[in-house]
């Protein structure tokens, strides 16, 4: 069997958990790690992997997992599409979905690879299972209900805030799909909380939740890589009333994210070039093996 090569660009918690799925899967083989240090300081971890600080420097790499900050994935998915190297990655804005979407269209398609955006637990597996309610029910309200837990895109976000040496933002449902943001921030030599505080609550993560903002010594003291959600619709079939739905899972955030992320980079490989979201992939395309097979077993 010719395997899936994959490289895995950034090396911080999602690209850690990334390698170990793809270490995981029959049907993948790492290409090489790409990390801003390259080789130097190389993790004992990555000593069997080659290590560059450009996807470049790699050799016939069929897709490119980004393990990046959301507002890093648009530069390096552009760069790496245009290289003819299919490109997925977590994007997690949910309000500039369509538009990146609609932003890497031509590129994908002028350089015939295939782009999986937003692809972690939600927005991904999560858009899923909506989608798959609100078939069920097409009349009706669905809820949303993330946590408690760390929240990695939010808890990112922060700690690109100036003065903020280290942060950790805890999502704490409210029910309803409204949540409240509990973010703790360690602050550099000098920084004062209140810039910190209005910079956060202005950014577009947190614009739109009641946040507040906590200054703590150690962010490593209260961290937990926890999270959670509890999805639910209660709407109509046909003209049938009151059906309801519910969907629930506890997980660690970035093993859970890695895991897609594998999961799609092997669907990538299965698509028309082109830009996709998870909602647009066939789930079937997202498991190893035969279809015939798992047709078999699952249906």
């Amino acid at each position: 069997m010719t395997k899936i090569r994959a490289a895995v660009v950034g090396y911080g918690n999602i690209g850690r958990y990334a390698i170990e799925a793809l270490e995981e899967a029959p049907d993948f083989e790492i290409a090489g790690i790409v990390r801003r240090q390259g080789a130097t300081n190389k993790p004992v971890e990555l000593s069997n992997y080659n290590v560059v600080n450009d996807i470049s420097e790699l050799q016939n790499v069929d897709v490119a997992i980004l393990a990046l900050p959301t507002r890093q994935c648009p530069e390096y998915a552009k760069k790496i599409l245009s290289m003819g190297i299919n490109t997925v990655d977590s994007f997690d804005i949910h309000t500039k979905i369509l538009d990146y979407r609609a932003e890497l269209m031509p590129v994908s398609k002028e350089h015939k690879a295939v782009s999986i955006i937003s692809a972690g637990w939600d927005p991904g597996s999560d858009s899923i299972v909506r989608t798959l309610m609100q078939s069920l029910a097409p009349k009706g309200l669905s809820y949303t209900n993330f946590g408690p837990g760390m929240s990695m895109g939010h808890s990112v976000c922060v700690r690109s805030k100036t003065g903020v040496k280290n942060a950790l933002s805890m999502t704490i449902p409210l029910g309803e799909g409204i949540h409240r943001r509990m973010v703790y921030v360690e602050l550099e030599a000098g920084a004062r909380l209140e810039d910190v505080e209005k910079a956060v609550k202005a950014d577009p993560y947190f614009a739109n939740d009641e946040t507040y903002v906590f200054a703590v010594p150690s962010v490593d003291e209260v961290r937990d890589m926890g999270h959670g959600v509890h999805l639910v619709r209660k709407g109509v079939s046909g003209k049938t009333q009151n059906q309801h739905f519910s969907f629930d899972m506890s997980i660690n955030n970035p093993a859970l994210t890695s895991q897609v992320l594998v999961n799609v980079a092997r669907a990538s490989m299965r698509l028309q070039p082109g830009c996709y979201t998870m909602i647009e992939i066939p789930v079937i395309d997202m498991l190893p093996g035969d279809r015939e097979d798992l047709i078999k077993h699952l249906v």
